[in-house]
């Protein structure tokens, strides 16, 4: 096992999980730009690592993540339009640099997820969620927009889901948000730590091509017309990873009924 301890963050990797934590419980693991900065790089970092096939996003305390830091958000109080664009892009490169991470990515939900917060589960691939935990997009009733992580909360609750929370602002439950579409799970906090470990058992059991090629797919074909490039596309692909050495692998190891070369 290996760790760092950034300010605002804890990372460690063990057995080819790397579990980036938020660290700021204090403060509700709210973020600021130090923060969005760790976090972009922390998920850039993880997504190049050899020895990292998947990657959980946790944190410490009673809340997942309340959104923004009040501290920052008494800053951005007196920001021109352009120092909020430039902001505002900060935290979108930080949202983008999750959703794309080559790797699967899994939020480990331990408490309350408010605003901001939310765009950090929608960004990942999975989400597993303590059931006692609550739901919020709190921005309209601040005067503001949840418009950076939109792309990500719609993709994973639905627009119908959408109109409703983002325009009301009312708390939901864990069982909403499995009900939407926004968490997979929803567990006992006892039981957090082993769906999460069921999780990473089975992405690492599997091919690492195979995985970032997945994810890819996912995001190419989701919500595009089923025409004849988008045919062609898939068609490609699949040709693609037959083809390659690990695709090969996997289906000589099925065939020879041998474990395949890249289980740890």
């Amino acid at each position: 096992m290996t760790t760092t301890t950034p300010s605002a963050l804890s990372i460690s990797t063990h057995a080819g999980v790397r579990t980036i934590t938020l660290s700021r419980p204090d403060v509700r693991n709210a973020f600021n730009d130090e923060v969005i900065a760790e976090l972009k790089t922390a998920f850039i970092e993880a997504g190049q690592a050899i020895d990292v096939r998947c990657v959980v996003l946790a944190a410490l305390g009673p809340a997942f993540c309340a959104g923004a830091d009040l501290n920052w958000m008494r800053r951005m109080a007196d920001y021109t339009r352009d120092e909020n664009l430039a902001d505002a892009g900060q935290l979108a490169a930080m949202l983008r640099a999750i959703y794309d991470c080559p790797k699967p990515t899994i939020a480990r939900v331990q408490g309350d997820v408010f605003a901001g917060g939310l765009g950090l589960v929608a960004a990942c691939d999975m989400a597993v969620s303590v059931d006692t935990a609550t739901y919020c997009l709190s921005e309209v009733k601040l005067g503001l927009i949840p418009a950076t992580i939109s792309p990500y909360v719609i993709r994973a609750m639905g627009a119908r889901a959408s109109h409703r929370y983002f325009l009301t602002a009312e708390r939901f439950n864990a069982t909403d948000a499995h009900r939407m579409g926004l968490v997979h799970e929803v567990v006992t906090a006892e039981a957090l730590d082993a769906k999460v470990a069921e999780l990473t058992g089975a992405l690492v059991s599997a091919s690492p091509n195979a995985l970032r090629a997945c994810k890819r797919l996912v995001q190419d074909v989701a919500g595009r017309d089923i025409d004849d490039a988008l045919v062609a596309h898939t068609v490609a692909g699949i040709a693609d990873i037959r083809a390659s050495a690990q695709g090969k692998e996997g289906v000589q190891s099925f065939l020879q009924k041998r474990k395949p070369n890249w289980l740890l």
